[in-house]
């Protein structure tokens, strides 16, 4: 196999990457067979798991569009995975050149690929760091070089808390993140739930438990309460589709089956 630009000496190419597996899944180009093969056994088990990522990617793209035309220009990125197609700096470096986007993700086969990709881009970093060590996050040298936190800041958690178990106290983790940002801040969530699945993917949710990225399934509830005392934006923490579809469409008629929760909380 040649070795593609992207995938820096280093990487181990013949076993698959979980964060290459959700860029295939979101339709990205950084991805290699061993990685597909992974994906398909995967949706044998959750037939709808390419769905949800989908979901969650696209809210993504709508809640960073929202942001900047909000005035946001300042974006920390936590659970990031490979910025691939359609990621943060793009949709927001479209819009205003200028914005500047912090990714962190605890997986160094993703910041690696990620430092290869960005190289170039001077308003846009990738750290190695763990989303529930938030002091370690907001003293990165890269967090303190490209974003300012006496300005408004937009966090965005989607689809890596449910990865953070209990002992690891997520909860405190993202409110320490959420006093350092100053009033006009966001925060967007987005989280996998039990509520409403079939038993097959509550089955699959225990098979994650054999791997090192186990799965925490929440209820509504308790994912709201991450929010703290920000105020949800209109629809509130809803299921993914549901969260300002951009045709309604996209809906589908079951959105219960995206398996997660989102919203989208700015604070007063």
């Amino acid at each position: 196999m040649t070795r593609p630009s992207w995938a820096p000496e280093g990487i181990d190419l013949d076993r698959p990457s979980a964060s290459r597996v959700y860029d295939y899944f979101v339709g990205g180009m950084h991805n290699f067979e061993i990685d597909r093969e992974l994906a398909q056994m995967i949706e044998k088990f959750t037939p709808n798991v390419a769905e949800t990522m989908r979901a969650n990617r696209d809210l993504l793209r709508r809640a960073v569009r929202l942001l900047t035309d909000a005035g946001i220009d300042q974006f920390l990125d936590l659970g990031s995975g490979i910025p691939t197609v359609g990621n943060v700096h793009e949709v927001a470096q479209a819009r205003n050149p200028q914005a500047r986007v912090v990714y962190v993700d605890i997986d160094p086969v993703a910041v690696a690929h990620s430092q290869a990709i960005l190289d170039g881009n001077p308003l846009t970093a990738v750290i190695h760091a763990d989303v529930a060590q938030a002091d370690s996050i907001l003293s990165s040298p890269d967090v303190r070089r490209l974003l300012d936190f006496e300005r408004p800041i937009a966090v965005l958690l989607l689809g890596v808390l449910h990865f953070v178990p209990d002992e690891s106290d997520p909860a405190a983790a993202v409110a320490k993140l959420l006093d350092a940002c100053v009033p006009g801040s966001y925060v967007a969530i987005t989280h996998a739930t039990a509520d409403g699945q079939p038993q097959e993917v509550l089955d699959a949710q225990k098979l994650s438990g054999r791997t090192s990225t186990e799965i925490t399934l929440r209820g509504r509830d308790e994912i709201a309460a991450y929010f703290g005392d920000w105020t949800l934006l209109e629809p509130g923490l809803v299921q993914l589709p549901l969260w300002r579809p951009e045709d309604p469409a996209d809906i589908g008629e079951n959105p219960e089956r995206s398996g997660a929760y989102g919203g989208l909380a700015k604070k007063d």
